[in-house]
């Protein structure tokens, strides 16, 4: 590749289109989340006037359930004194940089973020366009690979400040290139290997790397005259070896406690989350979570040698919790376990830093379950993020899983609520459990377009047990969390309502598929039919009541647009969370 062709997909055209959408989405959710507020301008036409009141932004707008603004990309105007003037998107944020509460620390930061999340824009727009009518008979990873859009609530939401484009195009999810990853021998002295019940070390190695790369491995070991009995294998993202570990880990690699291995043979690909690589080369075997000290949506992207010491045991427990229960059960319910995890902990960043550093978390890897092992006959598996993608034609994916089902809209709806949305309910009524249970974290297994059941994903770092007298086993107990009574079913309205149902059921009715009122509707109706078949957990259907008058709003984008490093105290998640307001319950009275 020559070095103008890395930045081929910068076009002046895309750009265009690519700062349009973005503005278009900016407006959206910043109204949202009442950073701005909109005022009327005529027939479904909203205006919004830059921090000085020079600059005008026109456009048009339906307004939906839970205060979603539905804005017309084309719509957009923006005028400076008489004159109208492209879209750009950098512009935006600095016209509207108080408005935003942007500091001037963090403004060009942000700006940069943008930037990459344009940059990447432009890359899926220069890509041949799948319409979703054939995206929804694809593969897995095919759908996988073919978001366009990332998180839904998010503006800056694919910044990965760390990639350069040569970086970029190898290992963001969207270009789809295959990936080895680096292997690297770490000394016992320093690292941990921790496995969930049944699985012993050698074995699980030599079943993921096959005995010929295990014993290539064992061999550059003994040719630095290195025993490889005193070594732990981790595999590391290729560009944390180069950017990160050669350098900032160097001690480490100089007195031989790291040891690089070289590359495995197998090819993977990097999923929605970008440190998590699906195994193209045997999609039976593990899914491999790495540690990437790349900046992506408001953290560090690192993963904590501690952490990864409890977490096969964690999985453990929530599989056990789900096979013991027969609501759960009854749902199809399943997750794809960590089975395996290995740490290395450099003691003298350990002896500098608090455990929440983003120097404690530089490598790290674990191993989760394949869900491609527990297909049936006729099934497939899709991320749930795929629900709210839209094509290049404005076609919804879930309208066309729903078209391809032959079931009415609220069949399908009712079919997919069961399978995703009841044992989410069914975990915090009954054991005070939550995930976060967000398109990327669930992955659903679809027969002819029809949800068959769900399998969510990513359980470790992102469950918590809310009930603070839980009787949890000891690796558990990290799990408990001192949340506030007014904010608990918050992990339900915010994650579930806000967060992913809101901009389903708004691509339905733009899709003229499925009314917003039907949508609601059916949500209510799944609700009603769980509490019903539940009668003994009444007493907490009352305290924590789903079909309150409303919830208040939990702002996403303002904890980024505060601190785009670490938007939340890990320490204190709940408190950290920006509450503006309140919305209308769309399932109240329903």
């Amino acid at each position: 590749m020559t070095l103008s062709d890395a930045v081929a997909h910068l076009s002046p055209h895309r750009w265009a289109t690519a700062n349009r959408l973005l503005v278009r989405k900016a407006l959206a959710e910043f109204a949202h989340e009442r950073l701005i507020t909109p005022e009327a301008a005529g027939d479904d036409r909203y205006a919004v006037l830059s921090d000085d009141g020079l600059t005008r932004y026109e456009f048009t707008a339906t307004r939906r359930a839970l205060d979603h603004w539905q804005v017309d990309a084309d719509s957009i105007t923006r005028h400076h004194d008489g004159r109208e003037l492209p879209l750009a998107a950098l512009d935006f944020f600095i016209e509207l940089k108080k408005t935003l509460g942007l500091s001037d620390e963090i403004l060009p930061v942000y700006l940069e973020e943008i930037s990459s999340t344009l940059s990447g824009t432009c890359y899926k727009l220069a890509k041949p366009q799948i319409p979703v009518a054939e995206l929804v008979r694809s593969g897995f990873q095919a759908i996988e690979t073919g978001m366009t859009e990332g998180h839904p609530c998010f503006v800056a939401n694919n910044g990965r400040l760390g990639f350069g484009v040569h970086e970029y195009l190898s290992y963001a999810p969207e270009t789809a290139s295959p990936v080895r990853l680096v292997w690297l021998a770490a000394h016992r002295s320093r690292a941990a290997f921790t496995a969930g019940v049944g699985i012993e070390y050698e074995a699980f190695l030599r079943d993921e790397l096959g005995e010929a790369t295990v014993e290539r491995f064992n061999a550059v070991l003994r040719h630095h005259d290195l025993d490889p009995a005193d070594y732990l294998f981790i595999p590391v993202h290729p560009w944390q070896w180069w950017n990160k570990l050669t350098v900032t880990f160097a001690a480490e690699v100089a007195r031989k406690h790291l040891v690089c291995l070289g590359e495995g043979d197998d090819e993977y690909l990097a999923q929605q989350s970008i440190r998590t690589f699906f195994n193209r080369s045997h999609p039976g075997k593990h899914y491999v979570k790495t540690a990437l000290s790349v900046i992506n949506m408001g953290f560090m992207r690192g993963l904590s040698a501690a952490y990864m010491e409890a977490t096969p045991a964690i999985n453990d427990w929530l599989a056990q919790l789900i096979e013991g229960d027969p609501v759960l059960r009854s749902t199809g319910l399943s997750i794809i376990r960590e089975r395996a995890a290995v740490g290395y902990r450099h003691l003298e960043y350990e002896a500098a830093t608090d455990r929440y550093s983003p120097y404690r978390k530089m490598l790290a890897a674990l191993w989760r379950e394949s869900p491609v092992e527990s297909l049936q006959e006729g099934e497939s598996l899709a991320t749930m993020a795929s629900l709210v993608h839209v094509d290049h034609q404005g076609g919804s994916f879930a309208a066309a899983l729903i078209e391809r089902s032959g079931l009415t809209p609220t069949q399908w709806l009712r079919r997919y609520l069961r399978a995703y949305f009841t044992p989410l309910l069914h975990s915090f009524y009954a054991y005070d459990l939550v995930f976060m249970p967000h398109g990327e974290n669930v992955v659903l297994v679809l027969k002819d377009g029809v949800v068959q059941r769900a399998i969510y994903k990513d359980i470790a770092e992102e469950i918590a047990v809310m009930d603070p007298d839980a009787v949890l086993p000891p690796a558990v107990e990290r799990l408990r969390v001192d949340v506030p009574e007014d904010k608990k079913l918050l992990s339900v309205f915010t994650d579930v309502f806000d967060c992913f149902f809101r901009f389903l059921s708004a691509n339905l009715a733009s899709a003229g598929v499925l009314e917003e009122d039907d949508f609601w509707r059916t949500v209510a109706e799944a609700v009603r039919e769980y509490q019903e078949a539940r009668p003994e957990l009444a007493d907490k259907f009352r305290q924590y009541d789903m079909f309150a008058p409303e919830f208040a709003l939990s702002c996403l984008n303002r904890l980024q647009l505060r601190d785009n490093e670490q938007m939340v105290d890990l320490s204190d998640p709940a408190g950290a969370l920006q509450l503006v307001g309140t919305l209308r319950n769309p399932i109240a009275g329903l």
